[in-house]
């Protein structure tokens, strides 16, 4: 008896713990250059499960078409219009003051966000697999936000905005 009575506190730090991870924060892998010269592959981050999901704000998602979680940034929010001409990108029909983009961002047709949906890019335009492909995104595909490297140390700290 008194055994068990010694494990309780640590199956109370594991339930906690493990709670933590599934609701609050949990380690995430940057993978590959869609995020480059902001984010690298290999990087591990902070993502953050609760909270609200602004413009540029880093992204962490998963969507059925893509095997691995998707790290990109929020560019177009609910109820909105994106339009990309010329490499600038357009908000309403107003000039969006992009400085993340790296690379030419490609044409696309106006796009009209319903109240669920969002409209992402990669930070590295001509590489990046995002709503220019596979369309907008819905919020319940997205699983935080992120914007704190843990790993490499040498990276460690808050991802500048």
């Amino acid at each position: 008896m008194k055994f068990l009575k010694s494990l309780i506190p640590y199956v109370i730090i594991i339930i906690v713990v493990v709670l933590i991870r599934s609701f609050i924060v949990t380690p995430v892998r940057v993978n590959g250059k869609s995020m480059y010269p902001t984010l690298k592959g290999g990087e591990i981050m902070i993502l953050n499960k609760l909270g609200k999901v602004n413009r540029f704000d880093i992204v962490v998602l998963k969507i059925e078409s893509e095997e691995d979680n998707l790290i990109k940034r929020i560019i177009g929010m609910p109820g909105e219009t994106v339009e990309i001409k010329n490499n600038e990108i357009y908000i309403n029909d107003k000039v969006l003051k992009d400085k993340y983009g790296y690379g030419l961002t490609y044409d696309i047709d106006k796009v009209t966000l319903d109240d669920d949906e969002y409209f992402i890019l990669g930070d590295n335009r001509k590489i990046s697999l995002d709503s220019r492909v596979f369309g907008t995104i819905k919020k319940d595909e997205i699983k935080g936000t992120t914007n704190f490297i843990i790993y490499p140390f040498k990276s460690f700290g808050k991802v500048n905005k």
